[in-house]
């Protein structure tokens, strides 16, 4: 079969084999090109097509000769759709580039220049991680160097805040046992349920809208959540009360899924993580209290409620909520201080009693000696 472009979500695919005079000459192929059009998609095909062509007839060492690009990279990378989406921008300013010739400096550069008005935040994960993840991929194979690309430093980021008159890596706000259960009260049994699970958990939003009814195993009282950023599934015990709300909620295939097949049943019937937004935004405006996202509300308030309300040890919460040990990012990222102004005064006022008392206890000894 030659090589035909199909759609994939909002971007185009091609899979097939090249061929070139009846015969077929390179492997399956079933890659991401890129292209949000099926017109863009054909052009990436044309041009692949041309470049096995050409190492078809001129041979391997013509292609050594030639300089490697970034556009070749990019073809040697297995792209997500997010990623993809990503990649066409940079392509399209750096594609013809010879990989060679790629800087950091310049990769850096180019987040200022795709996005001028965003966080540099964002150029770190819509620019820099695209770019190094083609150069590397393809130096794993052999194709080029491998590149270092550093992201942007503390003074970098405030002067870009600055600029755009907006402040970024805002606090978050996590969640807690009074804001869960005002949102529970007035959102739908399957946003409630999934609010629960998730501040219980420390699921992320994407982790708890994947899970198929086989990764419940309610007569233990237990779940397994799929496995995310390079961590295994993992099994969690479930509050009672989860257990039951859990055993009464029937698992539902998401809007637009083909409805045969058990596989697309959902535990809460979301077919991604963008599924609950409306009514997650709903639920909160009923009931009165300020919008919290599901991850704020859910991984946050978990790892907020276990470390620093509740004292639970960080092996512990680590363990159940599938954060890596390494770098102590629950107790870095997840955790934030709660009633700071507070907690110092009180703290103050206690060393300053205690100081008092022993003062006064020295004093009186030195009275009690004086006296003999």
């Amino acid at each position: 079969m030659p090589l035909e472009p199909y759609l994939r979500g909002t971007t185009w695919w091609a899979k097939g084999r090249i061929q070139f005079n009846g015969r077929d000459i390179t492997d399956y192929i079933r890659e991401s090109t890129g292209a949000s059009t099926e017109d863009g998609a054909r052009q990436w095909i044309a041009e692949r097509q041309a470049r096995e062509e050409r190492r078809t007839v001129l041979g391997h060492e013509e292609a050594q000769e030639r300089e490697f690009t970034f556009n070749d990279a990019v073809v040697l990378y297995a792209a997500t759709e997010q990623m993809a989406r990503y990649l066409i921008p940079i392509v399209e300013r750096i594609g013809a580039l010879p990989i060679k010739k790629i800087t950091p400096k310049m990769i850096r550069e180019l987040g200022r220049d795709l996005y001028p008005d965003n966080a540099v935040d964002t150029w770190r994960r819509w620019v820099i991680a695209p770019a190094r993840a083609v150069i590397n991929n393809a130096s794993e194979l052999g194709h080029c160097p491998p590149i270092r690309i550093p992201g942007y430093d503390k003074q970098e980021r405030v002067k870009q805040d600055r600029a755009r008159g907006k402040v970024s890596r805002k606090p978050k706000v996590p969640g807690d046992w009074d804001w869960i259960l005002a949102f529970r009260a007035k959102a739908s049994k399957r946003h409630a349920a999934l609010a629960l699970f998730m501040f219980t958990t420390g699921a992320r939003i994407g982790q708890a809208v994947a899970m198929h009814p086989d990764n419940l195993h309610l007569d233990e009282g237990k779940a397994v959540i799929p496995g995310a950023k390079g961590h295994d599934d993992r099994t969690v015990q479930l509050m009672p009360e989860l257990v039951e709300e859990l055993r009464a909620l029937r698992p539902k295939v998401p809007r637009g899924w083909d409805a045969r097949y058990r596989r697309n049943l959902r535990v809460f019937g979301f077919a991604d993580k963008d599924g609950p937004r409306s009514g997650w935004r709903t639920a909160c405006k009923r009931a009165g209290i300020p919008y919290l996202p599901p991850h704020s509300a859910g991984r946050h308030g978990f790892g907020q409620e276990m470390r620093v309300r509740q004292g639970v040890d960080s092996k512990s919460v680590e363990s159940v909520g599938g954060w890596s040990a390494k770098g102590g990012m629950v107790d870095k990222i997840y955790t934030h201080a709660e009633d700071s102004d507070a907690k110092i005064l009180e703290a103050l006022r206690t060393g300053f009693v205690q100081a008092e008392n022993k003062i006064s206890a020295k004093a009186a000894k030195m009275l009690e000696k004086d006296d003999e």
